[in-house]
């Protein structure tokens, strides 16, 4: 089943904004009137946002869905936009210094016992790749 169809089906008041385009009352809040909008990728990936702002995965976990469940396949290098030009030395030093923050935000919760969260674990993955995406892009 598309990705679009298993969210359709778990969300109320859905009405169709145009190709591909949803609106639907948001079952992470008590939503009278549609605040949650959907869009379907000519890929298959969905996008969705709450204007009363509510969280993807506040979302995602009142219907019972996963960030999984809005991609049809896993990402891959593939699925990654090409750079046309290669980084400069300089802008991959600024990726390096805010890419790595992040990991060490991350590794010192872990050490501190702290858990991290699925969001947080995603954001460390995007992360390492941006780094080695940055390293690839200066070496060659």
């Amino acid at each position: 089943m598309a990705c679009a169809a298993v969210l359709l089906e778990r969300l109320g008041g859905v009405k169709s904004t145009g190709h591909s385009r949803w609106i639907a009352r948001c079952p992470a809040h008590a939503d009278r009137s549609p605040s949650l909008t959907l869009r379907e990728l000519p890929d298959g990936r969905v996008l969705l946002h709450c204007f009363a702002g509510c969280e993807t995965e506040a979302v995602l976990d009142a219907i019972g869905l996963t960030f999984a469940d809005l991609f049809p396949e896993p990402l891959t290098r593939e699925h990654l936009p090409r750079l046309h030009a290669p980084f400069s030395a300089l802008e991959a030093l600024k990726c390096l210094t805010h890419e790595s923050g992040i990991v060490a935000i991350c590794a010192s919760d872990l050490a501190e016992g702290k858990p991290l969260s699925a969001i947080d674990a995603d954001r460390v993955a995007l992360a390492a790749g941006r780094i080695a995406s940055a390293l690839e892009a200066v070496h060659g």
